[in-house]
């Protein structure tokens, strides 16, 4: 039994409809009527009986580690979409974190350039085009206040404060409309740098639209409530009359891999799912690990395009070359 929380989100319904489709299960789907973060004792109910234990609920800076307890004293492995703080694990058992886009596949394609070699420089763009949910919105304005990550920070063999400074107006290959680049060291960008070896590491927040770029700005001066709100009003019109779409992009040493998806809870269910399935493969060894330090980079892309989520390029040339070679060919 594979149980998952938040199934009535957006996150947790992609990644229960794809475990389905991969052949893991039964499926007990759960959401806030059904189990209840807040109380230990729902939750042990719903976990009750399960093999794997998959949290796709927000938002997570609330939810801690209640879900991931409740997985221990079922005797259940742990999956979680989010989390960036490692568990306590027992008997066994394995715990698997940031396992969604953000982090998780923002580690897991650079990885699968580099092919896990030394690498002297590293680029990544992650541009998000999708409506910001509630949970989204506050475990955005949490980790902005409680100053998990740096912005404008950058990889120089260590953490380099106010390094790079915010672009506007940034023509960018896969993006139809000029950019604004916000640079951003996340934890998982550091524990990158090191495995890989990096001297030289950028990461970008990638805005494609006007409205959500100005919310970002004026945000940290309102309410929490109020704040939520104009995140999640900004994405609705930044996403008026176009598709959710994701686009990820990692250079390593001059070569350069794109991926393009559906949207940020198709790709975030899938990496869940397939997190899942590497797991019950046996793929995963006991104890508390984070999905991009541990996952087969090859096994997730290729997973990726089985499910119809994501296409993924390489280009043997740096993200300056491609944007070249568009100018000329238009």
């Amino acid at each position: 039994m594979i149980g998952v929380l938040g199934a009535t989100g957006d996150v947790g319904r992609h990644a229960a409809g794809f475990l389905e489709r991969l052949g893991i299960g039964p499926v007990r789907a759960g959401g806030s009527a059904t189990a209840d973060f807040r109380d230990p004792a729902s939750l042990d109910r719903f976990a009750s009986g399960c093999e794997v234990l998959v949290n796709c609920a927000g938002p997570a800076h609330a939810i801690g580690d209640n879900v991931a307890e409740a997985a221990r004293r079922a005797g259940a492995h742990y999956v979680d979409a989010s989390g960036d703080t490692t568990v306590d694990v027992h008997n066994g058992r394995t715990a698997l974190l940031s396992a969604g886009l953000q982090p998780g596949l923002t580690a897991l394609l650079p990885r699968w350039l580099a092919r896990d070699a030394e690498v002297r420089t590293l680029k990544v763009w992650l541009g998000v085009s999708d409506l910001f949910s509630r949970s989204a919105a506050e475990d955005y304005l949490h980790a902005a206040a409680t100053g998990h990550g740096e912005a404008l920070a950058a990889w120089r063999g260590e953490r380099r404060s106010k390094a790079l400074t915010r672009e506007a107006g940034v023509t960018l290959p896969f993006f139809p409309e000029p950019v604004t680049l916000l640079p951003y060291l996340a934890p998982e960008s550091e524990r990158l740098a090191r495995a890989l070896r990096v001297t030289h590491g950028d990461w970008y927040t990638v805005l494609s639209g006007e409205h959500v770029g100005r919310a970002f700005d004026r945000v940290h001066g309102l309410g929490r409530d109020e704040a939520v709100a104009a995140l999640c009003r900004a994405s609705r019109l930044d996403l008026a009359g176009r598709e959710p779409r994701v686009v990820l992009i990692a250079e390593a040493d001059g070569r350069t891999a794109v991926l393009q998806a559906k949207g940020n809870g198709a790709v975030t269910g899938a990496v869940v799912a397939l997190a899942v399935s590497a797991l019950e493969r046996g793929e995963v060894p006991p104890g508390s690990w984070f999905a991009g330090d541990v996952l087969n980079p090859q096994s997730l892309v290729d997973g990726l395009s089985g499910l119809g989520v994501a296409d993924t390029r390489v280009f043997d040339l740096p993200l300056s070359r491609l944007v070249l070679e568009e100018e000329g060919a238009l």
